[in-house]
């Protein structure tokens, strides 16, 4: 991002240097989803003490917890079902720093969630998801990083 605020020219602060980035792609035939459509989701999920598993992430638009702050351990240990009860803090957070008036940011946060992302392979894809559209994976990226960069003042 620092690269892109300096006229696309690497500036050598890389933010993920020390991070650990992993990605997964599922490649799945649209004749395995079946005819209706499906609303997909991913979680992560790590070992406990116990001998279980604890899940650690969850999502599926791209940069969706990185705006609540109180409830983001929740929010990412929960599941699209019960989503309903972040809508007020999405809300909260889209009024106070994405500069939305009271009401656009409560129906903008309704329309985030829950966090899934609608697949109907008899329709053609895009994203934004807009009615009757199914996401492509580069509008997903394209969108998580035009909203990224202007959160960081790059137009």
């Amino acid at each position: 991002m620092e690269g892109a605020k300096n006229n696309l020219q690497f500036t050598g602060d890389d933010f993920f240097a020390d991070k650990d980035v992993c990605s997964i792609v599922l490649e799945v035939p649209n004749s395995a989803l079946g005819a209706k459509e499906v609303r997909l989701w991913a979680r992560t999920l790590t070992p406990d003490d116990g001998g279980g598993w604890r899940q650690v992430e969850r999502g599926a638009r791209p940069a969706q917890a990185v705006i609540l702050v109180e409830e983001r351990d929740a929010y990412l240990g929960g599941e699209p079902a019960t989503d309903g009860r972040f809508l007020a803090s999405f809300a909260h957070a889209l009024e106070h720093t994405g500069g939305y008036t009271s009401a656009e940011a409560k129906r903008v946060a309704a329309t985030l969630l829950p966090d899934i992302l609608p697949y109907d392979s008899s329709r053609p894809a895009s994203f934004p998801i807009t009615a009757g559209h199914s996401p492509t994976m580069r509008s997903i990226v394209s969108c998580a990083f035009s909203r990224m960069a202007k959160s960081m003042g790059i137009t």
